[in-house]
C-alpha cells in the first residue's frame, strides 16, 4: 500500500529540524513540492552572486537591485540565495518576527510585554524571502485592520501583510520597474523609516519592517524611479553569456536539474552547506573588521571626484568592503576589497550622460585607479 501524502505542515516541521544540521537538507524536504536551483550550481554572473552574499552578511547594506537581458538567470539567482539563509533568533509566535535581543527590531507588543518583566520565549528561524508580486495590492503589503473588531471589542486585530513577513528578512520584487506607483510608495516609506504604519478610520497601528530589499529588472522594460533606486544599496548588472561552451554548460546543468531536482540537489549539498557556513561566520565576524581611515578618506574622494549626491554611497561603498573582507575571512578591509565592490555601489548613483560613451561601472573604475594611484 502507498504511503499517505505528508501534509505542508509536516513537510515544513521536517524542514526546519533538517536545516539545523544542515541547510542544504530544507531543499530536500521541500524541494519536492518546488525545486529550487541551487545557488553554487549557478555559473557565471560573479557580481550578481557577490551582491546577494554581501547583503546577508550585512543587511545594513541596503539591497540590491539586479538588472539585465531576459533569461540570464536573475530570478533563478536571487531564490537560490534562500537555500542558503542562516537561523536568527525569535521571538516565538510573533508575527513580525521580532528580534528577541535587540529593541529596535522588536514591535510595540513584545516592547511592552519586555518591559512588564516578561520573560521573553525564544525560537529560531530561517530568514525569511517573501515575494512581493506586482499584482498586489496595498492592504496584501502593508496589513489589514479589522475596524468592526475593534470597535465592538475595543481591541487592535491586524491582519499582517508582506512587510511584516518580510522583517529582518529579505523582500524581493521582479519586474521592480513595473511595479505600481503607489506600492513604490510604501516601499520607499518602508525603507526610508524601518517601519510600517497602518491607519484606518482614526485606528493606527505600527509595526517594524526593515528588510534586505532585492529588486530585478530588464532595463528594455522601462526606467525604475530615481527615489526607489537610490533605495538600492547596491546595483548589479549583468549580460547574456557569449561564450559557446559556457552557454552549453548551463543548458546541461539546468537540464540535469529539471530531469531530477533531488538528485542534482545532492551533488551540491556539500557546496552549499559549506557556503552557508562561510556567510554565518562572516556575520559574526564582521563586528571586529576594521577598514583604515585612508581607504576611508579615499572612498569619499572617489564618490567626490564622481558627483555623487549626498552621503549613501559613501556609507554604502564602507559596508560592502567590509562585508567582502569579513566573507573572506580577513580583520582589515584591504584595496582589492574596495576594488571589487565600488563599482556596484556608485554606478546607479551617477548622473546620467547622454554623450558618454564608457559604463558607469567603468567610469567609477577609472576614478578609482587614479585616486589610488593604481596601474
Amino acid at each position: 500500500m502507498a504511503a499517505a501524502p505528508l501534509s505542508r505542515k509536516h513537510l515544513r516541521v521536517q524542514a526546519v529540524a533538517a536545516v539545523a544540521e544542515n541547510g542544504a537538507a530544507v531543499q530536500a524536504a521541500e524541494g519536492q513540492a518546488r525545486p529550487i536551483f541551487p545557488f553554487t550550481a549557478v555559473i557565471g554572473q560573479e557580481e550578481m552572486k557577490l551582491a546577494l552574499i554581501l547583503n546577508v552578511i550585512d543587511p545594513k547594506i541596503g539591497g540590491v537591485m539586479i538588472m539585465g537581458d531576459r533569461g540570464t538567470g536573475k530570478t533563478t539567482t536571487i531564490r537560490a540565495l534562500a537555500d542558503l539563509l542562516p537561523q536568527v533568533p525569535v521571538v516565538a509566535k510573533d508575527p513580525f518576527n521580532s528580534d528577541p535581543f535587540d529593541a529596535e527590531l522588536m514591535s510595540e507588543e513584545v516592547r511592552q510585554r519586555l518591559k512588564a518583566g516578561e520573560e521573553l520565549p525564544v525560537g529560531s528561524m530561517k530568514i525569511p524571502m517573501v515575494d512581493l508580486p506586482l499584482g498586489a495590492t496595498e492592504d496584501r503589503v502593508c496589513g489589514t485592520i479589522d475596524i468592526e473588531k475593534a470597535l465592538t471589542e475595543g481591541v487592535k486585530a491586524f491582519e499582517p501583510g508582506l512587510l511584516a513577513k518580510a522583517n529582518r528578512g529579505i523582500l524581493y520584487v521582479d519586474e521592480v520597474n513595473l511595479l505600481d506607483d503607489h506600492l513604490v510608495d510604501v516601499l520607499l516609506d518602508s525603507a526610508a523609516s524601518g517601519w510600517n504604519t497602518v491607519e484606518r478610520e482614526g485606528i493606527s497601528i505600527s509595526h517594524p519592517a526593515r528588510f534586505i530589499l532585492v529588486g530585478s529588472g530588464n532595463p528594455e522594460e522601462g526606467e525604475l524611479r530615481p527615489q526607489l533606486l537610490d533605495r538600492f544599496g547596491m546595483h548589479a548588472q549583468i549580460g547574456t553569456v557569449k561564450d559557446p561552451e559556457l552557454r552549453v554548460q548551463i543548458v546541461t546543468e539546468r537540464s540535469t536539474f529539471d530531469e531530477n531536482p533531488a538528485e542534482f540537489h545532492k551533488k551540491y549539498a556539500e557546496k552549499q552547506g559549506a557556503l552557508t557556513q562561510r556567510i554565518v561566520e562572516a556575520r559574526t565576524r564582521l563586528k571586529t573588521v576594521a577598514i583604515p581611515y585612508e581607504f576611508r578618506v579615499k572612498i569619499s574622494a572617489i564618490c567626490s571626484e564622481l558627483n555623487v549626491d549626498g552621503i549613501r554611497g559613501d556609507i554604502v561603498s564602507n559596508r560592502a568592503a567590509k562585508a567582502l573582507a569579513s566573507f573572506e575571512g580577513r580583520d582589515e578591509v584591504a584595496v582589492e576589497d574596495i576594488y571589487r565592490v565600488i563599482p556596484l555601489c556608485l554606478r546607479h548613483r551617477l548622473r546620467k550622460d547622454p554623450m558618454a560613451d564608457i559604463d558607469n561601472g567603468d567610469r567609477v573604475r577609472q576614478v578609482f585607479k587614479q585616486i589610488f594611484a593604481m596601474e
